[in-house]
């Protein structure tokens, strides 16, 4: 059962390095300072999907490292 926990643990960090980085960059640059960044803050359809996508990984990944870690899977 640890075996498995290692594999799905690694398979979601591997992901969830790949959805980070397919997330677009938020930076809100000197714009930031006025308040001007967020009169485009609305999110598309796709990058709403994404963000469900990353934290159902990233729920998975934190819970497999727990039980992992506390080695309540032995």
């Amino acid at each position: 059962m640890a075996n498995t926990l290692w594999i799905i643990s690694t398979i979601a960090a591997f992901l969830l390095i790949v959805l980070i980085l397919m997330h677009s960059p938020k930076g809100d640059g000197i714009g930031g300072i006025g308040g001007a960044s967020h009169i485009f803050a609305s999110q598309k359809s796709a990058e709403k999907g994404l963000n469900k996508v990353t934290g159902i990984v990233c729920a998975i990944f934190i819970i497999c490292t727990f039980l992992i870690g506390y080695g309540i899977i032995k």
